[in-house]
């Protein structure tokens, strides 16, 4: 790729600010709190429908702040390919492949699946813009995963790894790469000077589109569950874990890098958990407490100020 050998972002960072810090935890509560949005959605309709929905509202918000704040809608050709390319990535079939991982794969099993973003996105930044991997942002990654691991190791445990679980975990792992070449493919298109919002919104728009697509191609009906529980987790989902997530996360990719930014996913399923303990009743053991301590250690890790000389 021509631009290997350009400066990624993240790489002359010169500390955490305020800013960014809030970013980061924009970023890791309202995907965090999702995980229960998505379950909401699970049941009556089609997957493939009710992420069409959840994106064809967003991407109608993220047009209607686009144009609120006069921001550049025409692209060359070369840039609406990436435009599509994050679409599908980011905006279609990772949802797709976690909601159906989801019929199958317990919650917590699955948020630690995903949690593994933070170690795809430092393999996928050295392989395609050979990106230099920090041994302590290697190592926090490593402590974060094993962190979320000892956390829901009752689930992973009692999964019973029959066929239905091991495709639900494929889907999942496949989730997680769609998302992480997302990561790589908006890193690519924020260098190039397309501004962030414009960028959002096209490929929410070319989401929309691959998900009508894969809908009219299944069948699938358009409908809406008419209840108060779906309603709302859509409202949710499409403005908070959606066009408010998204806005932060890729905002955190430019400031960064790749593979910082995606260390918030091991964050997601403490976050999950936390919700789960105050609505749902659940009990903290000590393996559990244990990956909290070595989850947020990682974190530090990975977001500790690089010495400077």
């Amino acid at each position: 790729m021509s631009h290997a050998s350009a400066a990624m972002p993240g790489q002359s960072l010169k500390g955490i600010d305020g800013t960014t810090l809030g970013l980061y935890a924009a970023t890791v509560f309202l995907w965090g709190v999702s995980w229960i949005g998505i379950r909401a959605q699970l049941g009556v309709v089609a997957p493939e429908m009710s992420v069409l929905w959840r994106f064809l509202l967003a991407a109608a918000l993220m047009w209607a702040w686009v144009l609120a704040t006069g921001h550049r809608v025409r692209f060359p050709a070369a840039d609406h390919l990436r435009f599509a390319a994050v679409g599908c990535c980011l905006f279609s079939f990772n949802f797709i492949s976690f909601y159906y991982g989801g019929l199958s794969v317990p919650s917590g099993l699955l948020s630690v699946v995903f949690s593994l973003a933070s170690v795809f996105n430092l393999v996928l930044g050295f392989l395609v813009f050979r990106q230099k991997v920090e041994p302590r942002v290697a190592l926090g990654g490593v402590i974060g995963v094993a962190g979320i691991a000892f956390l829901f190791w009752p689930e992973i445990t009692g999964a019973g790894f029959n066929a239905a679980a091991l495709k639900g975990l494929a889907l999942c792992v496949m989730g997680t790469l769609f998302f992480c070449s997302g990561n790589m493919i908006s890193t690519v298109v924020q260098r190039r000077g397309v501004p962030l919002l414009s960028a959002t919104a096209w490929g929410m728009t070319y989401g929309c589109a691959v998900l009508l697509a894969l809908n009219l191609l299944r069948g699938n009906a358009f409908i809406i569950e008419p209840t108060v529980k779906y309603v709302g987790s859509l409202v949710y989902l499409s403005i908070g874990a959606s066009v408010l997530a998204f806005m932060s996360y890729l905002t955190l990719l430019r400031r960064l890098g790749a593979a910082r930014a995606g260390y918030a996913t091991v964050l997601f399923p403490i976050v999950a958990l936390t919700v789960s303990t105050l609505i749902e009743g659940y009990v903290w053991t000590p393996l559990a407490m244990i990956g909290v301590v070595l989850a947020l250690a990682g974190n530090v890790l990975v977001l500790r100020r690089p010495a400077t000389k």
